[in-house]
């Protein structure tokens, strides 16, 4: 990593997002600092068994006159968020020709879950609906929606690496941007509620049935959420930067985090060390924080080996349930909000600390003398696959 590459201006858009606690921005900042959730009970994909679930009630757009290649709840989501991002692709497409623009994207499920009820439709033995299309559920399948739709023409393509995808969706978008590949990037994530993931996870027996209870003595597993969160990412100073990242990949086991943590420190080390940055400049943490046992354990302790003091932390995971491929954009837009308008997201649990754990200062409510300046966001997936993320204010105090 060369000196360059650490200065080099990395400029997020206002996020356009969709989850569960809403798409409007001042709707997504009041559930942040009051720790509203936007969970609701359902057992739809687990019959006889109702589950929090952090599920988009808005209205999404119609699909009816889109191709049928382009049906899916996945792109339906990312067609709001796009919609929430308007102004700032409007203002890249009157600078940049369609072959500058990329579009990166992370996502986990894309549209597996019309192929679900495609293959309930047909039972075990009939034809698959007329309108199926496989297309569908393809992993690559959201980026070419994004780029067909924006009639861009630069590099397309999707990140799928379980929860770390979407962060990792924004690394590439850097390094494209640093490359000279782009002159500006369509970069985040999306993953709709489907059978597959929750009852994989239910099958795991991660799955909590109740609100989940981040870094609880009393935790007892996961909620599920959707979300699809966008940024127009470009070399410009100024605004939101994407200073740094880190990534990377402990193998110690396809589900289970490495339990000393050491992966996830290094992810964080990288990410600091990327943007010349100390990790007492950091002003605030997004925890990975799910809610299991493991996953708790293991963050803390590389919170507490990288941080003298840390700084105030919470799980926003908490509020939308895990969105998995669309978390680690997802909780970048909301640091996005956090650093923009200078607040600290509000962490919710029981209040009951683990004393098995290194204590963490989780931001439950308390007044904020100053806001955040410069965030980390933590994004951990199965496999050990790891990505930080640093975002800062750049106010001009920074030489």
């Amino acid at each position: 990593m060369s000196a360059h590459d650490s200065r080099f201006p990395c400029r997020l858009s206002a996020p356009g997002v969709v989850c569960s606690l809403g798409s409007d921005p001042a709707t997504l900042s009041r559930a942040l600092r009051e720790g509203h959730r936007g969970l609701t009970t359902s057992d739809a994909f687990t019959p006889g068994r109702p589950l929090p679930l952090g599920a988009v009630s808005e209205p999404l757009p119609d699909t009816a006159d889109w191709p049928a290649a382009h049906r899916s709840r996945n792109n339906q989501l990312l067609a709001l968020a796009l919609e929430r991002l308007s102004d700032a692709i409007e203002a890249v497409l009157a600078r940049f020709a369609p072959e500058r623009i990329g579009v990166v994207l992370g996502t986990s499920t894309s549209g597996i879950g019309e192929t679900e009820r495609a293959l309930a439709q047909a039972g075990r033995e009939g034809p698959l609906p007329a309108d199926f299309h496989y297309a569908r559920q393809e992993l690559g399948a959201p980026a070419r929606f994004v780029a067909e739709r924006l009639g861009l023409a630069g590099p397309v393509h999707v990140l799928s690496t379980a929860c770390s995808s979407s962060a990792r969706a924004l690394t590439s978008a850097r390094r494209l941007l640093l490359a000279g590949e782009c002159d500006a990037v369509i970069a985040g994530g999306a993953d709709s509620l489907c059978r597959l993931t929750v009852n994989g996870f239910a099958s795991l027996e991660a799955v909590s049935d109740r609100p989940c209870l981040p870094f609880s003595a009393n935790r007892d597993g996961i909620n599920l959420g959707e979300a699809a969160a966008l940024f127009v990412v470009t070399r410009d100073p100024g605004g939101i930067q994407l200073e740094g990242y880190g990534e990377s990949s402990d193998a110690y086991h396809v589900s289970a985090p490495r339990p000393d943590g050491s992966g996830a420190l290094e992810a964080m080390r990288a990410a600091l060390t990327r943007a010349g940055r100390a990790p007492e400049t950091i002003d605030y943490l997004n925890l990975h924080g799910t809610g299991t046992g493991h996953n708790d354990s293991m963050e803390a302790r590389a919170v507490s080996a990288l941080f003298a003091t840390p700084p105030p932390c919470s799980s926003t995971k908490a509020l939308t349930g895990h969105t998995l491929g669309a978390a680690g954009a997802l909780e970048a837009a909301f640091c996005w909000l956090a650093l923009s308008e200078g607040f600290l997201p509000r962490h919710v649990h029981d209040g009951v600390d683990d004393p098995e754990l290194p204590r963490l200062p989780l931001a439950t409510g308390e007044p904020v003398t100053a806001g955040p300046r410069v965030a980390l966001s933590n994004s951990f997936a199965f496999g050990g696959n790891n990505a930080s993320l640093l975002l800062a204010r750049d106010d001009g105090e920074r030489p």
